[in-house]
């Protein structure tokens, strides 16, 4: 049965198109559409509903060395108030998720988990976790927003004194007052723009949206839904899981290596990532010169060579052109190649181009 987040009256009051996504009802659009939305996220801001995300907490002594071995990155440095980016592997070196890690103190961390992985995923910690540390699912109990664009930190300063708000990139602030809600603020996102995500209590998200919509309504700020979500993160190269990686795709291959601290002693999914060796795929964009878009699962072709499958794919409506993401053989992946994707049954044109397709001054 599909679950309603905390603000689904919330999207039926906007006008929300309401479909079913990792379980939960969710708007896709708003009347104003995908592009609209799009473009007030790189022009001015837009507000995301992502309560649909999972939260879960470890907490105790050995919160760190669990988190060491448990997840690709190394979190031995993170300060109290940072975010890291990271990739949890399976024994085979595939990926289980990708998430984020915040350092709430000495011995508490919030691991902040895709939708349609978090009981896997919650079920993969408890499996492998050891010594004094509890793990606890709370996705239930949060609710998360995200303000996102170059005007959302005018509208967020509108509510909230500077000294309240994360100062940089990937750090967060707790307890953090905004019209008398209790929020945990972190300069994170999925977008390519700047902004900020908000955590804060279920009975209190519905006053957040409607405070965060009215005191941004004259700097442009509107609701934004999932299909807006897409093709922003997709512009910004940013990997979705299921698409650009999954159980079989080792982060290596997708081109997560930042994530990935192989210089740390151990890791579930070291081993297999070392017996692998240098990957023999890489993640690539394509800018299609062609008539069509790609979307995923379609073949690419140099010449009549099947190279690899595109993994995501749409028209950017920022940049306006057809663009797509695909895992190729590694020696097909020089910028600047042209290729064919099988279009049902149809080739289109497309060239190799640097990622991310598109950067944010």
């Amino acid at each position: 049965m599909e679950k309603k987040t905390p603000l689904y009256d919330c999207h039926v009051a906007c006008g929300g198109t309401m479909v079913t996504f990792a379980g939960y009802i969710l708007p896709v659009q708003y009347p104003t559409g995908i592009i609209a939305e799009h473009t007030a996220v790189r022009t001015a801001a837009g507000l995301f509903d992502v309560s649909h995300m999972g939260e879960i907490v470890f907490y105790g002594k050995d919160v760190l060395k669990n988190l060491n071995y448990i997840l690709t990155n190394d979190f031995t440095s993170l300060a109290d108030g940072r975010v890291r980016y990271s990739v949890m592997c399976n024994e085979e070196g595939g990926c289980v998720d990708d998430l984020m890690v915040y350092r709430l103190g000495e011995d508490t961390c919030w691991v902040v988990v895709n939708a349609a992985n978090r009981e896997k995923d919650v079920e993969w910690m408890k499996a492998h976790t050891f010594g004094d540390v509890s793990v606890e699912d709370i996705s239930g109990e949060v609710a998360q927003l995200a303000i996102q664009g170059p005007r959302a930190g005018e509208i967020m300063r509108r509510l909230a004194p500077e000294s309240s708000l994360p100062d940089k990139y990937y750090s967060f602030l707790k307890e953090v007052m905004i019209g008398g809600m209790k929020c945990l603020i972190s300069q994170t996102g999925y977008t390519g723009e700047g902004g900020y995500e908000i955590y804060l209590s279920n009975e209190e998200a519905p006053k957040m949206w409607n405070l965060l919509l009215e005191t941004g309504k004259d700097e442009g700020l509107i609701p934004c839904g999932l299909g807006a979500r897409d093709t922003l993160r997709l512009e910004a190269a940013m990997p979705l899981y299921g698409h650009e990686m999954d159980d079989k795709i080792s982060p290596l291959e997708t081109g997560l290596h930042f994530g990935v601290r192989m210089e740390k002693d151990v890791f579930i999914g070291k081993k297999a990532l070392e017996e692998r060796g240098e990957p023999k795929i890489k993640r690539i964009g394509l800018r299609i010169t062609g008539r069509g878009i790609a979307r995923e699962h379609q073949n690419v072709y140099t010449g009549d060579r099947l190279i690899g499958q595109t993994t995501s794919g749409t028209h950017a409506p920022f940049l306006k052109y057809p663009i797509a993401m695909a895992l190729v053989e590694i020696d097909s992946a020089d910028v600047g190649s042209q290729v064919e994707i099988d279009v049902r049954g149809r080739r289109i044109t497309a060239e190799v181009v640097e990622l991310p397709f598109y950067k944010r001054k």
